[in-house]
């Protein structure tokens, strides 16, 4: 059982906070699998991030996220890198890795997290560079 804290804003600017318990019902995860996140949005669908085994060699941003839909998954985005960085770093080389997300003003660039000093940064999409997978569930 977990105790969730949702922040509603009021009409007169202040922040009122509600609590609400919820029932979460974890994945079962398949052998090499690693459990990262649950997010809960103010519905109270929980969206679980479930980090996949392996670990692709360097190439562009492109095949990356072809590499990740063809086992199942998609490249993490930015937040998921940054708790994949917290949480599970020694499962990763000290290099960079692909995100799943453009570059907002330049589509020639894609961000990416390095696991070595933990900085993210954006990268030309035709430099290569590796990638993990993660599947996310959504479950009502």
């Amino acid at each position: 059982l977990f105790r969730v804290l949702y922040f509603n804003q009021r009409t007169t600017g202040a922040t009122q906070m509600t609590t609400k318990q919820l029932t979460i019902t974890l994945p079962e995860l398949a052998a090499g699998e690693r459990y990262l996140c649950g997010v809960i949005d103010e519905n109270g669908a929980v969206t679980h991030t479930v980090l996949l085994p392996g670990d692709a060699d360097p190439a562009p941003w492109e095949a990356q996220m072809a590499w990740a839909k063809s086992i199942g998954g998609d490249l993490p985005n930015r937040i998921e890198q940054a708790m994949l960085f917290a949480s599970f770093k020694d499962q990763f080389k000290q290099e960079a890795y692909w995100s799943n997300q453009q570059h907002a003003s330049d589509s020639g660039y894609a961000w990416c997290q390095s696991f070595d000093g933990g900085l993210q940064i954006i990268s030309l999409k035709d430099n290569g560079l590796r990638a993990r997978a993660v599947r996310r569930l959504v479950i009502q």
